[in-house]
């Protein structure tokens, strides 16, 4: 059985590695995947008996790694709280940035530096040293935490306090940046949502009642009016209709729906009334799978994340050995220099070795892909469809609503035989009145009157002749 939990507020990349790692550890559970974009952690249990204290482990790994993150369990009823703002962030990350740069270019007394350098330090850096000693009592000593805390203290103790604040600094700063692409991803990814259907209009006997698409049984009927979307995939019983399938084909061209034909969920019913008898599920109609693919885009990761995850498990000690190393073999074993200045150069290496940017860019760099495609209206159905894109060499378009929008303006109005423009436009605004074709469309936006349709006696429109 599979269960969605909903992890409100996590915007930290690196987090929801380390929580999705944590998880897949949980005896109780099969399988899990944390979904980064929708902020949704799957799991697969094989006993929903034991699914309460699965919940309690989810919920302590959860608060362990990430305190501000809510933790929301699929049906159990929870007022979801407001994301918590960033206002208080930004306060801190600015005051920060002030008396870094009074304390660094301002000729003050060397106390008084010192005292800014510490407060602005201690601002941006109580965070990184909290979770870093919380980390080491729970046996988790190689992360970015600690590396950030033994690099910045170390600065201190001797006496490059301007580096030691910079670090924390440009560290918070980075991580800010980082929160504000996810946020901006997630709207790119969220605006693609627009096809999601509201409602769907049940016909019971001669009644029709709105009710949500999820209620709606196969064999059901639904009635569709101008302007709606189908709501659920099904067959055409009545009715005749031109519908925009754009949504889902990319095709501008509306096509014609009669009794008889597939109605697919998406499609925007755009003139008469259609009754359609339901063939799928909610949850198993075309909409619902194009959206289940756009929400769990990044839970289908490239090579290159795989590979850095596992990477950064072997990474993290190394560099941490490698630097002690750097402090101790040169000035006690080899006799080479002094010991402060292997020591200083020991902590640079910590600095510049620091995982995040190594760990977080190559996840964070896909699913900004993922975002950034969305927001142009491309669908990228995971990351390790992206990073294919690597090996193109040949690419085939379909033209109209790919390369071009579909969409006609009249630029030259030709008269001839002694007719005006303008009464010439008009006899062709009267006669496209009536139709949902592209072309027609844009003579009636050129035409710009209200067209009087008590002096239209008859119309019939012949598909393929102009």
């Amino acid at each position: 059985m599979k269960r969605e939990i909903i992890l409100n507020n996590l915007d930290c990349a690196n987090c929801a590695q380390k929580i999705e790692n944590q998880v897949k550890k949980i005896e109780e559970i099969e399988a899990s995947n944390l979904n980064f974009v929708a902020k949704k952690l799957v799991i697969e249990v094989k006993d929903l008996s034991k699914i309460d204290i699965i919940e309690d482990k989810i919920k302590n790994i959860v608060k362990k790694t990430e305190p501000d993150v809510e933790v929301i369990f699929e049906g159990k009823k929870t007022k979801m709280k407001k994301p918590y703002k960033n206002r208080k962030e930004e306060i801190i990350l600015g005051v920060s940035i002030i008396l870094y740069f009074v304390a660094f270019l301002l000729k003050l007394n060397e106390v008084l530096q010192i005292v800014l350098f510490t407060i602005t330090y201690l601002l941006v850096g109580y965070e990184v040293l909290l979770k870093s000693f919380r980390n080491i009592l729970k046996g988790e000593i190689f992360d970015e935490n600690f590396l950030m805390s033994v690099a910045t203290i170390g600065a201190f103790a001797i006496k490059q306090y301007p580096e030691a604040a910079a670090v924390m600094l440009f560290y918070q700063i980075g991580e800010y940046i980082q929160g504000l692409a996810v946020k901006k991803s997630r709207k790119s990814i969220a605006s693609l949502m627009d096809i999601r259907p509201d409602y769907a209009n049940l016909k019971q006997g001669i009644l029709i009642k709105k009710v949500s698409p999820k209620d709606v049984k196969i064999d059901d009927l639904i009635i569709v009016k101008p302007g709606e979307k189908i709501p659920l995939d099904g067959i055409v019983v009545d009715g005749k209709s031109m519908v925009d399938s754009s949504a889902l084909t990319g095709e501008s061209k509306l096509k014609q729906l009669k009794i008889g034909d597939d109605a697919l969920s998406g499609f925007i019913n755009k003139n008469g009334v259609l009754t359609i008898k339901v063939t799928k599920n909610f949850g198993e109609s075309t909409v619902s799978k194009i959206l289940d693919l756009v929400e769990h885009a990044s839970s289908k990761k490239a090579k290159t994340e795989n590979f850095i995850t596992k990477f950064a498990k072997i990474y993290t000690p190394v560099v941490v050995f490698i630097a002690v190393g750097l402090a101790i073999i040169p000035p006690f074993i080899l006799q080479i220099g002094v010991f402060q200045d292997w020591f200083y150069r020991a902590l640079i290496f910590l600095v510049i070795s620091c995982p995040c940017a190594l760990v977080i860019s190559i996840p964070l760099g896909f699913f900004g892909g993922i975002g950034a495609a969305s927001k142009h209206g491309i669908l990228v159905k995971g990351s390790n469809y992206l990073e294919s894109l690597n090996q193109v060499e040949i690419v085939v378009f379909d033209k109209t609503g790919t390369l071009t929008k579909g969409t006609f303006k009249v630029n030259k109005i030709e008269a001839k035989n002694k007719f005006k423009e303008d009464e010439l436009l008009e006899y062709v605004a009267y006669a496209e009145n009536y139709s949902n074709h592209p072309i027609a469309k844009s003579i009636l936006e050129a035409y710009e009157k209200n067209v009087d349709r008590t002096k239209i006696e008859d119309h019939e429109e012949i598909e393929g002749y102009g």
